[in-house]
């Protein structure tokens, strides 16, 4: 059974921010200590990092379902929560990272390389941090925001300078074997290379690797054979090497139509037009063989290939054959650009930029986006009157209810942020100014309080009326020293 798996998809799901606390201090003479609820802590977030020891996707393949820690509630006394631990997966060389419908979120290519995948999510403040001139005993904690829930593809293409091509058994197991370190499975039978193997040859001064790709069939870059799931392995390849069996017994099979099989399908795949190719014609250890390379040697020379006769088994010629590679390696590193330190590109935001949009969707509802009023909506407890009110300042000041207004909304109108909908009432949550009450509750969303509400002198007036009355019926009551 094969233990290499080049291609899985991962369901991630980063930590969820924990909520902030409410809490009011309470300590002997300190009646009035003030608000202490501490924040909750940050989501831990999922992180790619390209690790010299990793050569597979297998772990992925078992368990493809990834979560990070989350993140800690606050607790009273100030005490913030912890954040949540995050989560790094260590992946081979040339993993390529693709949304579900194809899209390259990452290319990563070299050790260290670190992609973050999921983010974590941010955790709620607590009353303590909410505190204000206007608010100074908040009723009210924000919830945690929760993290990124993905799914993602994971693709790896092999880093190799030279890619060997060819049909099954023509001998690429056993060339890499011979020139380089490696020791891929060798028999004689098709399709005895199930995983791509990737080696180190060293010709001189020169250095490189070479992968060998099982081997294809004609229609393999439709879904034949195994030349779909690996054909991948070449696209980062310098060079390509066709790999020809010169004393195959099969009918109907020569070097000529061998190559212009594989070319077939390299061409099918696309991409692959751009590289240098050699033509390595195997097994001349063979009388006959030998009699068949000498024959087609001057047809592939007028193709413009170069062509080079090789015996894995006696090692004949492979020393001219790893220096010709190398030659050709060399030179398509010197052809490619110098990289250049990345560079951070800072993109101010524009002076106009409300940070949100209104849009008025086919069902009659005013849906307005943006990162910060759906940041404030999932933080917010609706189950809170003090927060909702707090939710409704916030989107005032952001310009919110103007731009409403101008949109065309009248109260009542239905309106969605995030995945909330509700009844714009701008008289009953922005239009009237904070006034402290209850914690938890907020006066200007009470229904029972919509009503204009009776001045100071008023009040006054009407508790000095009761005291008289209180002492013509002899029965005199201090209510404020009560209490009352």
């Amino acid at each position: 059974m094969a233990t290499f798996v080049d291609r899985v998809v991962l369901h991630l799901q980063a930590g969820d921010g924990g909520h902030g606390c409410v809490s009011i201090l309470r300590e002997k003479f300190k009646p009035f200590g003030g608000p202490d609820g501490g924040n909750g802590g940050h989501g831990g977030s999922v992180f790619l990092t390209v690790d010299q020891g990793a050569h597979t996707l297998l772990d992925f393949h078992f368990k493809p379902r990834i979560k990070a820690q989350n993140g800690k509630g606050g607790a009273g006394g100030n005490r913030d929560g912890a954040n949540g631990e995050d989560l790094v997966l260590k992946v081979p060389n040339g993993t390529v990272v693709l949304s579900p419908s194809g899209e390259v979120l990452a290319d990563l290519v070299g050790i260290g390389t670190t992609f973050e995948l999921a983010r974590g999510g941010r955790g709620g403040r607590g009353n303590a941090a909410l505190a204000s001139s206007r608010r100074k005993a908040p009723g009210f904690a924000e919830f945690g925001e929760p993290g990124d829930r993905l799914d993602a593809v994971l693709e790896l293409k092999s880093v190799a300078d030279v890619g060997l091509v060819g049909f099954p058994s023509a001998g690429k197991s056993s060339l890499i074997a011979v020139i380089s370190a490696a020791k891929p499975k060798i028999a004689d039978y098709p399709f005895t290379t199930l995983v791509p193997n990737l080696g180190v040859v060293q010709a001189g001064e020169h250095t490189f690797t070479v992968a060998d790709v099982p081997g294809l069939i004609p229609g393999a870059a439709t879904g034949k054979g195994l030349g779909l799931e690996f054909l991948r392995h070449i696209e980062r390849t310098s060079v390509l090497v066709h790999v020809v069996d010169t004393a195959t017994l099969e009918p109907g099979r020569d070097p000529l139509a061998d190559i212009d099989a594989i070319e077939a399908e390299l061409s099918a795949y696309g991409g692959l037009e751009d590289r240098p190719r050699l033509v390595v014609l195997n097994k001349i250890d063979v009388p006959d063989g030998r009699d068949l390379a000498e024959i087609v040697r001057p047809d592939l020379e007028e193709r413009g290939y170069h062509v080079y006769e090789i015996s894995t088994a006696t090692r004949e010629g492979l020393k001219e054959l790893t220096y010709a590679m190398a030659e050709l390696v060399e030179q398509s590193r010197a052809a490619k650009p110098v990289l250049e330190p990345t560079r951070i590109v800072i993109r101010p935001k524009a002076v106009d930029d409300d940070g949100f949009t209104i849009e008025l969707d086919d069902d009659g509802v005013y849906v307005v986006r943006g990162t910060k009023p759906e940041r404030w909506v999932r933080q917010t407890n609706f189950d809170n009157d003090e927060a909702i009110g707090y939710l409704a300042d916030r989107l005032a000041r952001l310009g919110v209810e103007d731009a409403l207004a101008k949109a065309g909304a009248e109260p009542g109108a239905p309106v969605r942020i995030g995945e909330r909908e509700f009844d714009w009432q701008p008289t009953v949550y922005a239009g009237a100014a904070y006034v402290p009450g209850n914690r938890g509750t907020d006066i200007r969303i009470d229904e029972a309080l919509t009503t204009p509400r009776t001045g100071a002198s008023e009040r006054l007036a009407a508790r000095k009326a009761r005291r008289v009355h209180q002492e013509v019926e002899g029965e005199w009551t201090d209510d404020e020293g009560a209490g009352k």
